[in-house]
């Protein structure tokens, strides 16, 4: 996912509506955003994960503190965000709640919550939490995990860096799409655990067989005999083929 440009509309410190052009960095490549403490650094931050996810970049800001305390009444409070994944340009929109001058007389009303999802072929999926759920099944993680590996803010690499094998392994999993690897990979252990289930069966019940036969003191098939048992996986064709030599071996004798 590549961000192309970012609209922020009296959302944190900016109060009137601010158009980011972020095509102009690039296509690859890292990019720092850098500037004075209280400059707005953490909102673009926020901005792009509210777009995305309707939540903050961070845990300690809630999106209902997102409305900027130096935007005039009438200027409406949303995130818009578009970007490019794989090569198809989205186009998702965000307002958190707030408080707006009432449009039918005096006085405030309550401007809920709500999103919009433009898709390439202009199919629009709205609502916040459905919105939210599209965008997690078209870039394949979510919030947290956005955070950790797409847009690193003031630090937070390490706590992927600190992540438990388990979380890491389930985040670069849905990164580079290998979910699939994972579940064969399941699918085999399951298939081995039951051949090898079997197996041992089928081993116990050669090695009972093998170990009931016995054998005339004289034998000369006894040193044979003795190393089949002691193999750890007694092999069926072996034990038939020197059962068949000393049975040959018996009715050559009683001749």
């Amino acid at each position: 996912m590549r961000p192309i440009k970012l609209t922020v509309s009296a959302f944190g410190p900016y109060a009137d509506k601010t158009v980011f052009d972020m095509d102009l960095l690039g296509e690859k490549g890292l990019y720092l955003i850098t500037g004075d403490t209280g400059a707005g650094k953490t909102t673009i931050f926020d901005a792009i994960v509210f777009a995305l996810y309707g939540e903050a970049s961070g845990s300690s800001r809630q999106p209902d503190t997102f409305r900027s305390k130096y935007a005039a009444d009438e200027t409406p409070t949303f995130v818009e965000l578009v970007f490019d994944h794989k090569g198809q340009i989205y186009t998702v929109k965000r307002n958190p709640e707030y408080t707006r001058p009432s449009k039918r007389g005096d006085g405030f009303t309550t401007q809920t919550a709500d999103a919009t999802l433009t898709h390439p072929d202009g199919s629009v999926v709205t609502k916040m939490k459905e919105v939210t759920r599209a965008i997690c099944e078209l870039i394949g993680v979510d919030r947290n995990q956005f955070s950790q590996i797409a847009m690193i803010a003031q630090g937070d690499f390490l706590r992927l860096l600190l992540a438990g094998t388990t979380e890491r392994s389930a985040i670069f999993r849905r990164i580079f799409k290998t979910d699939g690897y994972g579940k064969l990979q399941e699918m085999l252990k399951i298939k081995f655990r039951d051949v090898n289930n079997e197996l041992s069966e089928l081993n116990r019940g050669t090695r009972q067989t093998v170990e009931g036969i016995k054998l005339a003191a004289d034998s000369p098939f006894s040193a044979e005999f003795e190393q089949l048992k002691a193999s750890e996986v007694i092999q069926s064709d072996m034990a038939i083929m020197l059962i068949d030599r000393v049975l040959a071996g018996d009715d050559a004798a009683l001749k």
